[in-house]
């Protein structure tokens, strides 16, 4: 084991872990989270059913499960500045930069023909990419314990971080869980704008602002709207309050690095792009899984949450006639926001 860390430090990995084919506890508590529709239309999550907590039925012969974290905190604008200011767009951190899908999996990838060489093994390596429960394996591997707010959080790094999986076949010794040090703290939960965490370690992601923003198809509830202030792209409110994120590393990889500006943008500029300037700017970002329309949809409420300033307006009103209903109903309603607090200030 000492060699296989060894390999994944010399890759970049912040920390391997080896569980079992079995968390005790994953399968009720995944079940019951599902019974309570709290995936909302993450048809995804359900659609393989107990089986996501079971990765040798996922992939045949696999007797461990290899979990590697990869860091992602980029350097990039002061995240709570950026929150603070309601004129910016604020993205989660991880969607700053590159789609960390590729690299994560061609990292996992060199991590197991590297083990290959030394015991040659059957593998399978996963990054977000299967029906894998991946904080329980990470949990159960001692990466880190599941936080209140469900994320992964380890004490020498804090959360942001990415979890990939090797399944293999090798029959490696498992490693020993750690402690959960969450302790009586319960900040995450207190600041989440939309009240999502409904109790300690239970997420109701129909609530979640990075379901509504990420996840969500269609219209975004009218009620969550004011809630989500400037938030266009996921959010980290949980995460930047933890107190275990004064460890949180500063990432190595290049491709985590900020582009285009975007910890900095402004509402206005980002819904000044046309489709071709997304089609131009996003492939190889997160983002770019959502679509236009959708990123569209967010900035108009972001915009409707924005000061009523005249770019702000001017920025609406050209969006008045956009193409897509989706779009249009959520800048109505930006529209309706900035009248209501003229009428209320007159």
């Amino acid at each position: 084991m000492a060699q296989i860390r060894d390999w994944a430090r010399a890759l970049g990995f912040g920390a391997v872990g080896i569980a079992g084919t079995r968390v005790a506890g994953s399968e009720a508590g995944l079940q019951a989270w599902l019974d309570a529709g709290f995936h909302g239309e993450m048809d995804y999550m359900a659609k393989h059913g107990l089986r996501r907590c079971r990765p040798d039925e996922l992939v045949p012969g696999t007797l461990r499960v290899i979990t590697a974290r990869l860091d992602y905190w980029p350097e990039s604008a002061d995240a709570m500045a950026a929150l603070a200011d309601p004129e910016r767009a604020y993205l989660s951190r991880y969607a700053l930069g590159r789609d960390y899908h590729k690299v994560l999996r061609l990292r996992l990838k060199k991590l197991a023909e590297r083990i290959a060489e030394a015991a040659p093994h059957g593998f399978r390596v996963f990054t977000d990419s299967a029906p894998v429960t991946e904080v329980a394996l990470a949990d159960a591997a001692g990466i880190g314990w599941r936080g209140k707010h469900t994320l992964l959080i380890s004490r020498e790094s804090g959360s942001f971080f990415f979890l990939g999986e090797i399944f293999t076949d090798l029959p490696l010794p498992i490693d020993p869980p750690v402690s959960d040090h969450c302790g009586d703290c319960s900040a995450c939960i207190a600041v989440c704008p939309t009240q999502a965490i409904v109790a300690p370690y239970k997420l109701d992601a129909r609530r979640c602002i990075s379901y509504l923003t990420i996840e969500l198809h269609g219209a975004i509830p009218v009620a969550f709207r004011p809630l989500i202030g400037n938030r266009v792209y996921g959010c980290d409110d949980c995460q930047l309050v933890c107190p275990w994120n004064r460890f949180a590393q500063r990432t190595a990889e290049a491709d985590f690095a900020v582009r285009h500006g975007l910890d900095t943008a402004l509402l206005v500029e980002l819904f000044a792009w046309t489709a071709e300037d997304f089609e131009a700017r996003m492939p190889g970002s997160p983002i770019y899984r959502i679509g236009f329309e959708r990123w569209r949809r967010n900035l108009a409420v972001g915009l409707g949450n924005a000061p009523t300033t005249p770019a702000v307006l001017a920025a609406l009103h050209a969006g008045a006639d956009d193409p897509s209903p989706l779009v249009r109903e959520h800048v109505g309603w930006a529209l309706a926001q900035h009248a209501g607090r003229a009428a209320a200030s007159a």
